[in-house]
């Protein structure tokens, strides 16, 4: 390979990746789903619960002290990664949590009866059911952008569907990076277009694209993003939701969460909320383990150069779709290899005469896991009348390798239902 990493090497790293699966070694090729955790973020966590836990912000002794420079720290290595400002950041428990908080935080003043929200239909359930039901809460209506046979967004419809809403469309969401067909958007122009047509707010789910290329906050031209922790190398249960500081500071973006911490005070008919957007915006105890190994994560990642990273990515892609289309009882969806320039992280694919979930049983007996089924994108797969799909998914640790042996797999699907 010509990137500048080692996966070999890398994988040394991951001590879940030195096990065996019916006693074969295990090659993971599910990490559009979670990836795995390097020694460093599990070391982060299990040093921060032996030295330094304690509740913090409300503490005097020295261990909240303690405990709350470190969540301070972890949150500002955190928003450094997706170059944004500490203040920026809410944390949650994932990208769905995140998305649910744009809603209750922010839509459900913003957007009411005759208003329009504006998606896709590559988008993960996550961000279609939150706007679907709060359209048929408020009154508003949830319009579709069109997508080509790749999934890539048709600009010309994007631009039809802006001219004829105008100031009804209140939000315009979608995938950065789609988790199934692992399509990446043309974000520079789809913001450009939002902004000279619309006073639209503008949500981007990068929980597909974060743990792949490197990304500024401050130049994508949104207003919110959220991210997953545990795609990209961090713990489970930690996630962000990223919000345009304006929005923050004039307050459009409001709790939905409610509890201790967050406020500045209260009497028995009212309260106030605390000033410092971070406090604001975290109720009850914070969970600092798993900012701590997060931060852990991103050290990780900013450590092997996300330029690198992105190289590493991409050449896997290249190197499977060139492998899976000589394989004639199956069939690449999304962008394929003229397109690799717009395709990230996965590779997907249906078979023609065995059903997704066989697919992935016989792969899993060698060794192999990846994801099948629908992703979590039901309304793309009844576009496109696929019963189920199967997903390989890359991180920095795979190589080459791990994809002869997908093939390999694939061979001996052929021969269990020849």
């Amino acid at each position: 390979m010509n990137s500048k990493l080692n996966p070999d090497e890398i994988k040394k790293d991951f001590p879940i990746l030195s096990r065996q699966v019916h006693d074969l070694d295990l090659v993971y090729l599910d990490n559009a789903a979670t990836s795995q955790k390097p020694q460093q973020v599990i070391d982060a966590i299990s040093n921060y619960y032996q030295t330094s836990n304690a509740n913090v912000h409300r503490g005097v002794h020295a261990l909240s002290d303690t405990s709350t420079d470190i969540w301070n720290n972890s949150r500002k290595i955190i928003t450094s990664f997706f170059d944004a400002e500490d203040s920026e950041l809410i944390v949650t428990h994932n990208t769905t949590e995140g998305i649910n908080g744009v809603a209750y935080g922010w839509a459900y003043e913003a957007i009411g009866k005759g208003d329009v929200i504006l998606t896709t239909e590559l988008e993960h359930h996550s961000n279609f059911v939150v706007w679907q039901q709060l359209a048929k809460k408020v009154g508003a209506t949830l319009e579709i952008i069109q997508i080509d046979e790749v999934g890539s967004i048709n600009v010309d419809a994007l631009q039809a569907k802006l001219s004829k809403f105008g100031d009804k469309l209140k939000l315009v969401t979608l995938v950065h990076v789609s988790n199934t067909l692992g399509v990446e958007q043309d974000l520079e122009t789809i913001a450009d277009l939002v902004r000279q047509k619309s006073k639209a707010k503008i949500l981007l789910d990068i929980a597909q694209s974060a743990p792949h290329k490197k990304l500024s906050f401050k130049k994508m031209n949104i207003d919110f993003a959220v991210f997953s922790g545990h795609k990209m190398l961090g713990p489970m249960g930690f996630g962000g939701l990223l919000v345009r500081r304006e929005l923050l500071q004039s307050r459009d973006m409001q709790p939905w969460l409610f509890g201790g911490g967050m406020i500045s005070s209260v009497t028995i008919t009212e309260t106030e909320f605390h000033p410092d957007i971070d406090e604001r915006f975290t109720a009850g105890t914070p969970d600092v383990a798993s900012a701590v190994g997060m931060a852990a994560a991103c050290d990780y990642l900013s450590n092997l150069g996300m330029e690198a990273v992105e190289a590493h990515d991409r050449e896997l892609v290249v190197y499977a779709l060139e492998k899976l289309s000589t394989i004639t009882e199956i069939e690449v969806i999304g962008p394929t290899a003229h397109q690799v320039q717009h395709r990230l992280g996965s590779v997907a694919f249906v078979h023609k005469s065995v059903h997704a979930h066989d697919v992935a049983q016989i792969l899993d007996s060698q060794g192999i896991a990846v994801r099948s089924g629908h992703h979590c994108t039901m309304p793309l797969h009844q576009k496109f009348k696929w019963q189920a799909t199967v997903r390989a998914s890359f991180q920095v640790y795979n190589s080459t390798q791990d994809i002869d042996a997908l093939v390999a797999g694939l061979a001996k699907v052929k021969q269990v239902f020849a």
